[in-house]
This record gives C-alpha cells, sequence and structure tokens, in this order.
C-alpha cells in the first residue's frame, strides 16, 4: 500500500484556517517525513522504529485534534457528513488492524510458553514434544489466516480510493495522509508476523504432507529472514526429525523460540502504546464529529 510522498501543507486549501500553519501541523508533518524517509527494510528492529515513529505522529494528530482551530475547521468542512464519516471510518480501521496485529502477536506468544513449559517438563520425550510443534504450527495457520483477512480488506479498501479526497480541506488531507502511512506499517508489520511470503507458503501443507516429506529443513536455510519465520521452519525441522527419531534440533528450537518471545515483547509494547493514542484520537474525533 504505498503512501503518498507529497508533503501535506495543512493551510494551502483551507480558508477557515490562518495564513501561517500551527506549530503543531508543522510537527505533525515532520513526522510524516521522517516515517517517509525511514528504512524500508522489513526487520524486527526496523518495524520497532517505525512503531515508535507512528507513536511520535499520533501523539501530535491527538493534539491537534484537540485544538479549538481544528474542531472549527472539520465542522465548517464543505460535504461535511461524507468527510466525518471518512474520518470516523478511517479512525476505526486503523484501531481494527492494530488489534489484529496485537492479537496475532499475543496468541503467537501464548503458544510459544506452552510450547516451552511442555518441552522443560518432556525432555527426552519426542512424542510429547511433536504434538505440541504440530499445535504450535496449526495455531500459526490460525494467525495467518486472520492477518490475510485483514491484508485482503485493507487491499479492497485501497482500491476503491477512499483514503484520498483531492477536495477535502488540507486538514482533512493531513489526517488522511496519517491513517494511509499508518496501514502502510501496520501492513508490513502484519506480514512481518506472518512469515516471509515464501515461508508462508510452506507453512501451509498439510502436516501429513510435512511428516512424509523426506528432505530436512535446514533452520540455516531461513538465517536470513524474520524471527517468525525461523520459528516456522525451526518447528517443521524438529517435527520431520523427532518423526525420525532424531533429537537434535530441541536445542536451536529453544534459541528460536527465546528470540522470538523477545522480538514479540518489543512488538506488543510498540503497539499497545500506539492503540491506546488511537482510542484517544477517536474519542477526540467523535466528540467533534458527532451530535
Amino acid at each position: 500500500m504505498a503512501a503518498s510522498n507529497t508533503k501535506t501543507s495543512y493551510h494551502a486549501r483551507s480558508n477557515s484556517l490562518p495564513s501561517r500553519p500551527h506549530p503543531i501541523v508543522l510537527q505533525c508533518n515532520e513526522h510524516l517525513d521522517r516515517l517517509r524517509s525511514s528504512n524500508e527494510t522489513s526487520s524486527s528492529s526496523s518495524l520497532s522504529h517505525k512503531l515508535g515513529a507512528l507513536q511520535d505522529l499520533h501523539e501530535c494528530i491527538e493534539k491537534l485534534v484537540q485544538l479549538p482551530l481544528t474542531q472549527e475547521a472539520l465542522l465548517h468542512e464543505p460535504q461535511e457528513s461524507c468527510v466525518n464519516d471518512e474520518l470516523l471510518d478511517g479512525s476505526l480501521r486503523l484501531l481494527d488492524v492494530c488489534t489484529t496485529a496485537k492479537d496475532s502477536l499475543l496468541h503467537t506468544k501464548e503458544c510459544i510458553r506452552e510450547l516451552q513449559s511442555i518441552m522443560r517438563r518432556k525432555r527426552g520425550e519426542e512424542l510429547g514434544i511433536t504434538a505440541e510443534a504440530k499445535k504450535f504450527l496449526n495455531s500459526r495457520k490460525v494467525v495467518r489466516k486472520a492477518i490475510f483477512k485483514t491484508l485482503r480488506d485493507l487491499k479492497a479498501i485501497a482500491k476503491k480510493g477512499n483514503f484520498k479526497d483531492q477536495q477535502s480541506v488540507a486538514l482533512v488531507s493531513l489526517l488522511k495522509d496519517v491513517e494511509v502511512d499508518t496501514l502502510s506499517i501496520f501492513e508490513s508489520l502484519l506480514n512481518f508476523i506472518s512469515g516471509s511470503s515464501t515461508q508462508a507458503k510452506s507453512t501451509s501443507w498439510s502436516l501429513v504432507s510435512m511428516l512424509i516429506h523426506t528432505k530436512r529443513i535446514s533452520c540455516q536455510q531461513v538465517a536470513d529472514e524474520n524471527e517468525f519465520s525461523q520459528v516456522d521452519a525451526a518447528l517443521q525441522s524438529s517435527v520431520l526429525q523427532m518423526t525420525n527419531n532424531k533429537s537434535d534440533s530441541t536445542n536451536s528450537l529453544q534459541n528460536h523460540l527465546e528470540k522470538l518471545e523477545f522480538c514479540i515483547q518489543d512488538l506488543e509494547e510498540g503497539l499497545e502504546f500506539l492503540f491506546r493514542r488511537l482510542i484517544k484520537i477517536r474519542v477526540a474525533l467523535l466528540n467533534i464529529l458527532t451530535p
């Protein structure tokens, strides 16, 4: 979902605002520029950095929507009803996508801890660990299903062109720019949680086909992929090896699980802060735009 690289000018198309933009408006534009110029790679560290930048941006937006001049501009917006609906729908959309990401991380974290507990209790009992590994892989399929549904919904919305209205006042344009850029990062995050496209395809195998597959899956093959796909591959490898009475991958799997747990914790903290900020912004918009 490509975001526009054109810097938003808050005062360019609005007759209801002062000729000089408010300092908070300038800060919002600066945050947008920094966000757009950040590293495009989808690693855990890069995504954490982008979430931090999103937090700064939405903290600024929260201050913006609480300004009296903002409330006046929105209330005097031509085609008020349509614009109001778009802004409120957009704020709800951001909350929904953020919730999907939060739920995906929480579900995966709970599965990690359950698998780790089984591995500690059943050292040497490959059958028990293999069963729990299969359960984890199935849980990952559930997570992916929810993520892919959200991504499909976003793509369908983007094709309708609901994010941009060149006739809107500058304030509405700014808020829509923020929505587009935020959804773009959420999209990257959801893809990251689901694993790479190659990995997501491989983990859609049925468990039966995995067990009869003769080629061992090496964890080294995904050394350069994200923490989620590394765990997926390590689990597949463990299931295959333990099914063939080979347990030498247990330590490697444990290392991948611990690494992923730290990654999830970092992303969860960023999303939780951002989620609370999104709620405050939506409440502020509701207070302005609803009778």
